[in-house]
């Protein structure tokens, strides 16, 4: 009889022991957040004179002469439509829910239907591939270490952002942000997106060079998510190719590069009754569309989140129920 009572009191107790142990690694894995090392910030911010953000040294008002008007207060000369060019407005900042152009770069931001989904596209072109940047969340490398992408965005004086490639979703998979290497841990067959330091876009597999010899040659950013959607101007993926067990039809987060210096953001809503989603093939087809020479898939579902000039533009969920954003390690954005 003691026997068995010990026995008995045993297995509780293991079980008891098992359970506790499952609960502690589900929350180190997915909720206890572990900062490995501080990220230089971004953005180097001396002074912020109306609205913008003033890098190097400190400037007052009285020596910027770029002056800061709204749409409305710009001639027709000036501005034709809804798109505006740097070229045009070179001394001036013109801001819309549409627009945003100023000497450094122009955004026109445009609402597309397709595929019985809403999709917003952000036409982009920079005078200087430095305005092409990615932030981690709370300015930290780690694992669990999250925020809404509106949030990062506002942090780093963004005018553009979507969200990144969750790296902290992953234990494995590079991490170059802003020409640091944080994890040079390859994953088999995984293709990255690199950003190289004259703002060129190129596709490479991580099992055929480390993260640290591309930063030797000029990565600035890398991307880890994929796959890649369009190479040389074809597509990339087939019809039934998906990530992992995503459904067919999803929010989606793409960036594309159509020239030197001009590139396009693309989010997708998804999973609602307004807005079916797009499958990779989709998405695909609509960045070719677009006219990109490369393109990448980066993540989806409820990390799918464009922000543009201080507001979310589309209608972020992961349940379909919920308009909400889902806090994500990293963004890519224009600032």
């Amino acid at each position: 009889m003691n026997r068995i009572r010990k026995k008995t009191v045993f297995g509780m107790i293991y079980s008891v022991l098992l359970t506790v142990f499952t609960v502690y690694a589900a929350l180190d894995t997915f909720v206890i957040p572990r900062v490995y090392a501080s990220a230089p910030p971004a953005v180097t911010v001396s002074e912020t004179v109306s609205g913008e953000t003033v890098s190097g040294e400190t400037v007052s008002t009285e020596t910027v002469s770029s002056e800061t008007v709204s749409a409305e207060t710009v001639s027709s000369e000036t501005v034709s439509g809804e798109t505006v060019s740097a070229e045009t407005l070179s001394s001036e900042t013109v801001s819309s829910e549409t627009v945003y152009s100023d000497s450094r770069f122009t955004i026109t931001l445009s609402t597309v239907r397709a595929y019985d989904t809403d999709i917003y596209v952000a036409d982009i072109t920079l005078s200087s591939p430095e305005y092409l940047k990615t932030a981690l969340a709370q300015n930290a490398y780690g694992q669990n270490v999250t925020a809404a992408t509106s949030a990062i965005a506002r942090e780093n004086s963004a005018i553009l952002a979507i969200n990144g490639d969750f790296y902290g979703a992953q234990r494995q998979g590079y991490v170059l942000k802003n020409g640091v290497v944080y994890r040079d841990t390859p994953v088999a067959g995984k293709e990255d997106l690199v950003v190289w330091s004259d703002g060129s876009f190129e596709i490479i597999r991580e099992d055929e060079v480390s993260a640290q010899e591309l930063a030797d040659r000029g990565a600035v950013q890398l991307l880890s998510f994929g796959p890649a959607l369009v190479k040389d101007g074809a597509i990339a993926v087939t019809q039934g190719q998906e990530v992992g067990k995503a459904m067919a039809s999803n929010p989606r987060t793409a960036l594309g590069q159509i020239g030197p210096l001009h590139y396009v953001f693309v989010v997708s809503d998804g999973r609602t009754q307004q807005s079916e989603g797009l499958s990779l093939s989709e998405l695909a087809d609509f960045m070719q569309g677009l006219g990109v020479q490369t393109a990448y898939n980066l993540d989806g579902g409820g990390s799918s989140v464009m922000y543009f000039n201080g507001r979310v533009v589309n209608n972020p969920t992961t349940n379909g129920r919920t308009i909400k954003e889902r806090s994500v390690s990293d963004i890519v954005f224009i600032s």
